[in-house]
Parts: C-alpha cells; sequence; structure tokens
C-alpha cells in the first residue's frame, strides 16, 4: 500500500468516525427505553373505520407508486436525450445547465400532475378534501416557481465551483447547501403567516405549556383553508412558531386533543428538532454532493452543462434511496415530541382521544403494510402512539 493510499484510508476513517459520532449526538432522545405492548386495532377502531381507512391508504400508495415511476421515468429519459438541448443553446456554460435544470424539472411537473390531480380526486371521493382541480394545478405551477429559484441557485453554486475546482466541487458547496437550509428554516415561519388562536382557554394552557416545556414567548398561529387536521412546529430562534391547521382547533377535535397538539409541537421546539433536523442535512450533505459528483463523471463532471440531466436523475434516485433513513429519523423525533406532551400535559386520555380521532378524520390507516411504514410513514403509526399512551399511564399509576 502506496502512502497516499494509506493517509486516504486514515482520513476516510477518521471522517467516517466523525459523522459517526455527530450521527449519535443528534440521534439522542429523552424518551425511556419502553417495552411498548403490540396493540390490535378492532380493540380501538371499528370494521367499517378500519375497512374505510385501509381501502383509502391503499389508494393513496398505487398513486405514489405510479407517481414515481413517471417521476424517474421522465428523468431518466431527459437524461438519455436531454444532452441535445445542450448542444443547440448559446446560453453560456452556466446558462446552460440552468436552462436544462428548468426544463427537466418542467417535464417531472408535466409527468406527476395527472397523479396529484387523481389525489385529489380520490381525497373528494372520500369526503376529506373539497379542493378544486385548478387549485392544484396551480398550486403545482407555485410549488415548481420555488422549485425553480432553488434549482438555479443550486446549479449556479455548483457549476460555479466545478470550474475551477473540477470533480471536487461538492467540498464547498455542500456548506452553501446547509447555509441554504438554515435560512430556509429561519424564515419559513414568515411565509405561513395565520393569525392568533383565538379561544382564551387555549392561549392560556399554550402559555402553560410553555413554561412547563421551558419555550416561553412561542407564537401560536392558526393556519386557515387546510383540508386536513395537522399542524407544525417551525423557525429558528426569535422565528420561532407553532402553527395549528384550522381543521384541528375545530370539532370534532375537543380543547383537550388541542392542548396535546400544541405541547407535542412545543415539544419538537423544546428538543431542538429544527436544529437537528438541519444537522441531519448536514450529515448527509456531503456524502450526498460527492455521490452526485461521481456520478455524473461519466459526462465529464459538473462543469459541462451535458451533466446537469444526469444530475436530477442522480439525486432524484438517492432521494429514494434514502427515504427509508429519513422517514426513520423523523419518527423518531416525532416520538420525543409525543412523550414529550405526555409529560407536560399528563393526560393520557387527551392523548388517546386525538389520536383515536386521526383515523375517522384523515382515514389515516392505523396499522400500515410494512413497506408502506417503512419508505412512506414519517411519524410512528396510530398504533404506536396508542402503544406509547398506554405505557405512559401505566408509568403514571405506578409513580407516587
Amino acid at each position: 500500500m502506496s502512502r497516499r493510499t494509506a493517509a486516504g484510508a486514515a482520513v476516510t476513517v477518521v471522517l467516517a468516525a466523525v459523522w459517526a459520532l455527530a450521527a449519535y449526538g443528534l440521534w439522542r432522545s429523552s424518551v425511556p427505553d419502553l417495552h411498548l405492548p403490540r396493540l390490535d386495532p378492532r380493540a380501538y377502531f371499528s370494521p367499517e373505520q378500519l375497512h374505510d381507512s385501509a381501502r383509502y391508504s391503499r389508494g393513496l400508495r398505487l398513486l405514489w407508486v405510479l407517481a414515481t415511476v413517471a417521476q424517474l421515468g421522465a428523468l431518466a429519459l431527459f437524461a438519455r436525450f436531454g444532452v441535445r438541448w445542450a448542444r443547440e443553446s448559446a446560453a453560456g456554460r452556466a446558462g446552460t445547465g440552468m436552462l436544462l435544470g428548468m426544463l427537466g424539472f418542467a417535464l417531472v411537473w408535466a409527468a406527476q400532475l395527472p397523479f396529484a390531480v387523481l389525489e385529489v380526486w380520490w381525497g373528494r371521493h372520500n369526503g376529506l378534501t373539497t379542493q378544486s382541480y385548478l387549485a392544484v394545478t396551480l398550486g403545482n405551477w407555485l410549488a415548481l416557481g420555488g422549485t425553480f429559484v432553488f434549482l438555479c441557485f443550486a446549479l449556479a453554486v455548483v457549476m460555479g465551483f466545478a470550474g475551477p475546482l473540477g470533480d471536487w466541487w461538492w467540498l464547498p458547496a455542500a456548506p452553501c447547501f446547509i447555509a441554504l437550509a438554515l435560512l430556509f428554516s429561519f424564515v419559513t415561519p414568515y411565509l405561513l403567516g395565520g393569525h392568533r388562536l383565538d379561544d382564551p382557554g387555549l392561549r392560556a394552557a399554550s402559555v402553560r405549556l410553555e413554561r412547563i416545556e421551558g419555550v416561553q414567548h412561542v407564537p401560536i398561529r392558526v393556519v386557515e383553508g387546510m383540508n386536513e387536521p395537522n399542524a407544525v412546529a417551525t423557525g429558528l430562534g426569535p422565528s420561532r412558531r407553532v402553527f395549528l391547521w384550522d381543521t384541528i382547533v375545530e370539532p370534532p377535535f375537543t380543547n383537550r386533543e388541542v392542548r396535546v397538539v400544541i405541547a407535542h409541537e412545543l415539544g419538537h421546539l423544546a428538543h431542538n428538532h429544527i436544529w437537528r433536523q438541519v444537522g441531519w442535512y448536514a450529515l448527509f450533505a456531503f456524502p450526498g454532493a460527492f455521490l452526485v459528483a461521481l456520478g455524473t463523471r461519466r459526462r465529464g463532471g459538473m462543469r459541462r452543462p451535458e451533466a446537469v440531466p444526469l444530475s436530477l436523475l442522480v439525486l432524484v434516485a438517492l432521494n429514494l434511496v434514502a427515504l427509508p433513513l429519513r422517514n426513520l429519523i423523523t419518527r423518531h423525533m416525532e416520538a420525543e415530541a409525543d412523550w414529550s406532551a405526555l409529560r407536560a400535559t399528563r393526560d393520557p386520555v387527551g392523548a388517546r382521544g386525538l389520536f383515536e380521532t386521526f383515523v375517522p378524520t384523515t382515514l389515516m390507516q392505523p396499522d400500515p403494510p410494512t413497506w408502506d411504514y417503512v419508505l412512506l410513514e414519517n411519524h410512528p403509526t396510530i398504533m404506536q402512539r396508542l402503544s406509547m399512551v398506554q405505557a405512559y399511564a401505566a408509568s403514571e399509576a405506578q409513580s407516587p
């Protein structure tokens, strides 16, 4: 083994050790080592509810598979034939690269739009949404515009570094993407808007929960016009907010159940989950960028616009392969927020009512198939969450 090879192996081992230590720090959780019992969904939900949720979820899974195949197929064709547009462009190296990037995602948008419309139809057919087909089409246009802006910035960074650095562009580019993730996390609350929580009882409860969880002065906002019940905590430092969809502060959800939702979202902030999400992104940004650089070498690397169509295919394929790990990480944080909410509210009855109400209001399958759980579920299943509630109730009953 040459000295250069030995030095490279040593550096690789050191970097792997640093990565593993950072991942361990991000993975640490306040949830105790619970032995969660396996619960039978039939003990919590009626046969009709289980049938309806299974049927609806099967439809969503089918649409996801078809949309994913369409996306990969469109990008594979673009990677194969998109080089022709590069030869005909007179926009220069970087300009041609950004043009190809926008064209590639426009093709993806066109390939996936039919399935987005079908998903709205499926939701309307099952009484879950009143969203119009025009709204989903325009919404996809707006999402596409945001993707274009991000894609142009990313390609400008990548191709800018690839010019002088060649295949080593990923080393300085990854920190730029991490900085962008931090910026996005900070400004997201200002983009969501919303209005003040009207209910005085819930406002008082939120102040009390903030004090218990150690995250005082976090505004609670309500976002109007949403179809399914949901909530989200986002922001960093002074921009931290909790957003409640209007559909979760209305019947059939009770104030008792909404308090659990607020405590859950405050738990995300109390345990620095937004920072941890950025941290996980940083851990995967470097190897991800390296794999994109490796995958595009056959086209001359990212200094050449001809590599852009292939890079899009590689990027989407990497995201698909990483889905199980991303979902595992997110489920881990969601479980910690659930436990934090139980400790803050000391109300397992309210938590159980909340999770049971999710099934008829969203047709969420309480115990989905394993492949669905691994690939698509970024939250613990309803039965896992009910199991945690039961474990908490038992621990509270046994405590002094």
